[in-house]
């Protein structure tokens, strides 16, 4: 953008770029290269056993063992939540969480935890499995709108006058 100043034109001050804290472009080429050719040369391996991955993944174990962070703040519920929701996508069970976070006391039912529920599960659609790790039940779930209610099982004599009904109609 070009500025006047008395009849001249006065170029505005060049964008700052923003700093790349990775490298250079050409670092970055480098590596995507090297991953490429160990993949082509090894053959296709998941990055899961990568020592960052399992480092993080003992790590969150610990803490939520613990119940705390490994600077001693206590976790929150929604710091819970995310654990173990991340957990579950790098291939934990839910029985060994368990094994290690114990299932808290449930949760006093409100119309506000209701809601609450709702709007957190609609920005970061949790696994249902991963509110019981913070005492929200299955009640809890099903007037949310997280899971649907289970049915039960149909009685053979229900199930034959339904059968009359729709012949008859």
């Amino acid at each position: 953008m070009r500025a006047w100043n008395d009849g001249l034109a006065v170029s505005s001050p060049p964008k700052k770029q923003s700093v790349n804290k990775r490298g250079s472009a050409d670092a970055i080429a480098k590596r995507r290269a090297a991953r490429a050719f160990n993949e082509m040369v090894l053959g296709p391996t998941s990055r899961e056993g990568d020592g960052r991955t399992e480092r993080k993944r003992r790590r969150m174990l610990k803490e939520l063992a613990d119940g705390a962070t490994g600077s001693g703040q206590e976790l929150k519920p929604m710091d819970v939540l995310l654990r173990v929701q991340w957990l579950l996508n790098m291939g934990e069970t839910v029985e060994s969480l368990k094994k290690v976070r114990p299932q808290s006391i449930t949760v006093k039912v409100t119309d506000a935890l209701i809601n609450g529920v709702k709007q957190l599960n609609d920005a970061y659609d949790f696994a249902p499995e991963v509110y019981r790790f913070v005492g929200i039940d299955d009640n809890v779930l099903v007037a949310a709108g997280v899971v649907r209610k289970k049915r039960g099982p149909v009685k053979a004599r229900e199930r034959a006058v339904a059968a009359a009904k729709r012949g008859a109609a």
